[in-house]
């Protein structure tokens, strides 16, 4: 898979998450700095996704219990329902601005609610169905960034720019999959 200029290259990682044995693992996408002393705002979103997609494949097998953080319960579901959010928020923000709109308000504050369904067990399918949405939302976002690189420290008075946006959802993002806790590898009883 690659984005805009070979940004991206994929890759698959050997574990198994049963046993920890060498074996393919889900596919993840390498991010290819420009200047990996100084990465570009989109290039921080891709980071951060691939980042945060790999710290969710150690919650397959997920059922129960949730970390208290940020003033909220986080599960896996609510972690990557909330990344997709966040992304939707502030590429809303940046189109709404590149635009010369104003944004539709924000009158939902996800994160600080956690839905029945955020409770459910978390599976590979899960995964999987999050990794494809997740990451098309990224890839979205860092295509827009790369089309407004000229505006990306463009004063726009009490707003951020566009680069502390970026830098923005790069942080949260991390903080975001850095909630749940992974879970344990059980031995088989056999």
């Amino acid at each position: 898979m690659a984005v805009a200029n070979g940004v991206l290259a994929e890759r698959s990682s050997h574990l198994c998450l049963t046993c920890g044995c060498e074996e393919f693992g889900r596919p993840r996408l390498v991010v290819q700095l420009e200047n990996p002393a100084h990465p570009e705002p989109y290039e921080l979103i891709l980071q951060a996704t691939e980042n945060a997609l790999a710290l969710a494949e150690g919650w397959i097998g997920w059922s129960s219990g949730a970390t208290m953080s940020l003033g909220s319960a986080w599960t896996p579901h609510k972690t990557l329902r909330r990344i997709a959010d966040h992304l939707i928020d502030h590429l809303c923000q940046i189109e709404a601005r590149a635009n010369n709109e104003v944004p539709v308000p924000d009158r939902w504050r996800g994160r600080s609610v956690t839905l029945d369904s955020d409770w459910a067990r978390f599976t590979e399918l899960d995964l999987d169905e999050a990794t494809a949405r997740i990451r098309r939302l990224a890839q979205v976002m860092a295509l827009r960034l790369r089309s407004l690189r000229s505006d990306w420290d463009t004063n726009v008075g009490e707003e951020w720019t566009i680069r502390s946006i970026a830098e923005h959802l790069a942080e949260a993002t991390a903080a975001y999959a850095g909630r749940p806790m992974a879970t344990p590898v059980v031995p088989s009883p056999r």
